[in-house]
């Protein structure tokens, strides 16, 4: 595998006080590096990476999740020119595992509920955070005709529902990482402020589009608040989020094709979970 991001400069790792030779880790964009029982990568957006070390760092420990806890540099920084770390941590993603994905994912939810609004969400600008505005009637839907006959039936469905935010883990697929013995492993945080339920919604969206996922795993989280709007919001989220980084060209026959049965399940839950949400108008 050839990484997209150069290794780590020297200086870097001497920062961080590491002194074996990095080598590249798979998965993932391509940039990040294991030297020894550290984990290096570049830093996307610095006032998230600054809050989320700070965060996870101080976060208990649970018997239900483990984390991949930050590394401060020698001189006490978590940041070293555009470089984050964190120890490595055991384990492997098993996407097909969708249901431990989901517990662990509620676990981790509940340890961080009492966590305050991070500024940095108004700050952040990329496809993701325009994905989840459009979704939340936040920013317009706007899209090319491919995405727009994606996002009619969803829009349609949208009604507004009453749930309270937290800071969530956005993308819990392939960040939920497995190990005999030891609970699930959550790496990779994605910081959203949105209902807890929209998080696993987003799995679930995921799970059935990419993961072969059955629509049973739709209907065994049902439970959860607001169920159907949040599989509505969620699979607004990720359609947005894809036409904003391609565009047209990103919609091929096979891209539209994964999305459509889960679009028909989610309207199916969405009409029959008014009563979780506000009635629709006569």
């Amino acid at each position: 595998m050839t990484p997209s991001v150069s290794r780590p400069p020297e200086a870097v790792l001497a920062a961080f006080g590491i002194r074996a030779d990095p080598v590249v880790l798979p998965g993932g964009k391509g940039g990040t590096w294991r030297a020894d029982q550290v984990v290096l990568k570049p830093v996307e957006f610095l006032a998230e990476t600054l809050w989320r070390s700070e965060v996870l760092a101080a976060l208990p420990d649970s018997a239900d999740f483990r984390i991949a806890r930050p590394v401060r540099a020698v001189d006490g920084a978590w940041v070293i020119d555009g470089w984050e770390a964190s120890r490595l941590i055991e384990g492997v993603p098993d996407v097909g595992r969708q249901d431990d994905v989901l517990r662990a994912g509620i676990a981790f939810h509940t340890a961080i509920a009492s966590l305050p609004r991070p500024e940095f969400l108004d700050l952040r600008d990329d496809p993701w955070s325009i994905g989840d505005r459009v979704a939340w009637e936040e920013l317009p839907v706007q899209a090319c005709p491919p995405a727009l006959d994606l996002l009619e039936p969803l829009v349609r469905a949208r009604r507004p529902v009453d749930l309270a935010s937290q800071v969530v883990h956005g993308d819990l697929p392939g960040n939920v990482l497995f190990a005999d013995g030891s609970p699930p492993a959550i790496i990779d945080w994605s910081v959203y402020w949105r209902p807890a339920s929209w998080a696993a919604a987003v799995a679930v969206v995921d799970a059935l589009c990419w993961y072969g996922a059955s629509p049973a795993l739709a209907a065994r989280w049902s439970h959860l608040p607001a169920w159907g709007q949040m599989l509505i919001r969620a699979l607004i989220y990720r359609i947005v989020t894809h036409e904003t980084a391609f565009g047209s060209p990103g919609w091929t026959p096979d891209q539209v094709a994964a999305y459509l049965p889960t679009i028909n399940l989610a309207v199916v839950h969405a009409d029959h979970g008014v009563d979780q949400a506000h009635p629709r108008s006569p």
